[in-house]
């Protein structure tokens, strides 16, 4: 059996289970690189995953290399909040090529395209796609206030009030946002669901990408947030084949996640959450 997506000319094969060592290894080593800082310990498992994908198979080896590669550009910077002009061009930089990397060695060197980016899809969003983003922004309006005000997570951000401060902010959280999807979903996720089913290939990318958000600032219980976010972002993808649509979810999420972490900041801003700072 061989079942295809067309628009990514993306072909899943049946697998030994063998494969799903490597794989668990490369998703193992972004917990060390991103959630642990642990980057020698990193490094190791990183390239001991690429190298038992290649015993398992070819193609499993080289895709799994091409995310391998995005992880190593990404893990050469600090990931913690940082909204100053510097830090925001060296980590627009980074991870731009941390992504543009992997889809040139796809396109150019292995000449398979696995890594699209598929914004005009010509489908139109469902009525229940479109409930959907309102949903989205109701969970986040009631979830977020407590996540970062109770647990005092707004910390991990920098605190913020000058007119700059609130741009740099509110470029930098979408800047990511988009990232992401471009990143995990649209890289690690698609080149995994090359050789695993949908809800395996689902589950790596997610412990991938929580592990970047928890860098990030995501800390505490914030993965029992963001792991089921992750998650529906991959099922959502698999389901519409839309990056457009899942960047207008993610960026959905992450305008509550400014507004609150402005509120945090400053009390007597945006008094608009149910959970308020003080």
């Amino acid at each position: 059996m061989r079942e295809a997506t067309a628009d990514a000319r993306v072909f899943v094969q049946p697998r030994p289970r063998l494969a799903l060592i490597p794989a668990g290894l490369l998703a193992i080593s972004a917990v060390l690189l991103f959630a642990l800082e642990w980057k020698p310990g990193g490094y190791v498992v990183l390239l001991v995953a690429v190298a038992a994908g290649f015993l398992v198979n070819s193609t499993l080896g080289r895709d799994l290399g091409l995310i391998a590669v995005g992880l190593l550009i990404i893990s050469t910077i600090s990931l913690a909040a940082d909204i100053s002009y510097g830090n925001i061009v060296l980590m627009g930089t980074v991870l731009t090529l941390a992504v543009v990397v992997p889809y040139l060695g796809s396109r150019f060197v292995f000449k398979d395209h696995a890594v699209r980016f598929p914004i005009r899809t010509g489908q139109k969003w469902t009525p229940l796609e479109k409930w959907y983003l309102v949903i989205v922004v109701a969970l986040g309006y009631f979830i977020l206030p407590l996540y970062f005000i109770g647990t005092g997570a707004y910390l991990n951000w920098p605190a913020i009030q000058a007119p700059d401060e609130l741009a740099r902010l509110f470029v930098g959280v979408n800047a990511v946002g988009i990232w992401d999807e471009l990143f995990f979903i649209c890289t690690v996720f698609a080149l995994l669901r090359r050789h695993f089913p949908m809800w395996q290939a689902n589950l790596l990318q997610a412990v991938i990408f929580v592990s970047f958000l928890w860098e990030l600032g995501y800390r505490g219980v914030g993965p029992l947030m963001t792991f089921p976010f992750a998650l529906l972002q991959g099922y959502t993808f698999s389901k519409n084949k839309s990056l457009t649509y899942v960047v207008c979810v993610h960026l959905l999420f992450d305008l509550v996640v400014y507004l609150v972490l402005v509120h945090a900041h400053n009390p007597e801003w945006v008094r608009i959450f149910l959970f308020s700072a003080n």
